[in-house]
């Protein structure tokens, strides 16, 4: 986590501007302003919290909505005086409700970055009625079982031409990759950065 003492209040009196992405898809969520106590405090609690500039005093995003900001990591610029905070929303960010407070695209490929660590939550915590639970439970060998079979519907569906029944196969074959690459303990950031490497080779 960040250290506060290196960190620059002086240019702004006292305050840092803060841009929040999530950790899950590395998208912009919004930008709200911390000072020393803030900071501290989003620190200590895990929830982000701002100084607001209108209201003069320090706020908990999801104070009122209960969509809050939970803390993964915070990093500044070279200059150490912003600062970039990785977290996880428990809803939507916006006021009015959208994901962001900036009117961008929602980058749907970086879902399988998002899932793969719900998958990773599932299997530390092993939450009940949970199909991926009865997966981690029953085992490595059911775990490769079910990709070998999700990975011969495709293959079906795909020499069957139907391209609503490859998606929903593809769906299904990349759910069973991921777990079974946590089973294996295995990042899924470690098979794109091997992707990376053979494109970089290239």
């Amino acid at each position: 986590m960040i250290d506060i003492s290196k960190l620059d209040f002086s240019k702004s009196n006292g305050l840092i501007p803060a841009i929040i992405v999530d950790k899950f898809t590395n998208q912009i969520l919004m930008l709200g302003f911390m000072n020393e106590e803030s900071l501290r405090l989003t620190i200590s609690t895990g929830k982000v919290t701002f100084f607001s500039r209108t209201k003069n005093r320090l706020w908990v995003k999801g104070e009122t909505s209960g969509n809050h900001l939970l803390v993964n990591d915070i990093i500044s610029d070279c200059d150490d005086d912003s600062l970039i905070v990785y977290a996880e929303p428990t809803g939507p960010t916006c006021h009015t409700g959208d994901y962001s407070c900036f009117k961008i695209e929602k980058n749907k490929t970086a879902f399988l970055f998002y899932l793969a660590g719900i998958i990773k939550e599932r299997k530390e915590k092993l939450p009940e009625n949970s199909y991926t639970t009865k997966l981690f439970k029953e085992g490595r060998d059911r775990i490769i079982q079910k990709f070998g079979e999700e990975s011969v519907e495709c293959l079906i569906a795909a020499k069957n031409g139907d391209k609503e029944q490859i998606k929903y196969e593809v769906a299904d074959l990349l759910f069973h990759l991921l777990v079974m690459l946590e089973e294996q303990e295995i990042k899924f950031d470690e098979v794109v950065e091997e992707l990376i490497s053979r494109h970089t080779k290239k």
